[in-house]
């Protein structure tokens, strides 16, 4: 009988180790961006609780008339924003505009959106004058 010798069993070795491979580096590219995704949805949350809070603190220091009628932290229960908060901070400066018109008094809010925990967590800051 011949003695067959052939390349079969080594090239089929290499084919299945080069898709092993190919499946593994796919595998970990879906995970990445997989938490990509998930941050981003957490980021996008806390802006809109931060503008969220915003509004609202600018209608408590605008019913009130004091940074002293604005209340922090909201805590937001819609589902959208749900787990989600808003630290709130007001400055205040009564500062003359135009001229010799009286003193106005002009409110700086600050609107911290905080969502998530831990590794998850996102956070946006938003910042509003308004007299």
């Amino acid at each position: 009988m011949n003695r067959q010798s052939g390349a079969g069993l080594p090239v089929a070795l290499f084919v299945i180790t080069v898709l092993a491979l190919l499946v593994v580096v796919m595998a970990q590219l879906q995970q990445g961006s997989g938490e990509a995704t998930s941050l981003q949805i957490q980021s996008q949350r806390a802006l809109f609780a931060a503008e969220s809070g915003a509004q609202v603190a600018v209608r408590e220091a605008l019913d009130g008339g004091a940074c002293g009628s604005v209340t922090s932290p909201k805590i937001f229960s819609v589902s959208g924003l749900s787990g989600c908060r808003a630290v709130l901070t007001c400055e205040s400066v009564s500062a003359e505009l135009n001229g010799s018109a009286p003193m106005e008094e002009i409110f700086t809010l600050t609107s911290t959106g905080q969502c998530g925990a831990g590794i998850d967590r996102a956070e946006r800051v938003v910042e509003v004058k308004v007299r």
